[in-house]
């Protein structure tokens, strides 16, 4: 599952989730602060968050980045669009790949 915190509507930011694997997902305005004790409950079966940064205010944004942090959970901040999406998402693969030494790629992460 992958929690979405911010933006009214996601328009096809589904599409982008699906293409990527992530099938399941939690969308939360972020507006009212009940909604952030459902997030608290829902990420210990979250596998990413991600965050829209042109529709939550800054303290929103900082309780839900700690609250991914507390518990071990990637997060992903970026605008509510397709392209920032896909953007952020590659970002987070790219490191991810990068740490793990598995295959070529990663064993080249700028250590000599």
């Amino acid at each position: 599952m992958v929690i979405l915190v911010g933006a009214d509507r996601l328009g096809n930011i589904e599409d982008v989730l699906k293409e990527r694997g992530y099938d399941d997902y939690l969308h939360i305005a972020g507006r009212k602060p009940s909604t952030q004790r459902k997030a608290a409950g829902a990420v210990a079966h979250a596998r990413l968050m991600v965050l829209f940064t042109d529709f939550v205010g800054h303290n929103v944004a900082r309780n839900f980045k700690q609250l991914a942090k507390d518990h071990g959970l990637p997060f992903v901040a970026c605008r509510r669009s397709v392209v920032s999406l896909s953007q952020a998402l590659d970002r987070l693969q790219e490191d991810r790949c990068a740490g793990c030494g598995a295959c070529p790629a990663g064993s080249q992460s700028g250590v000599s």
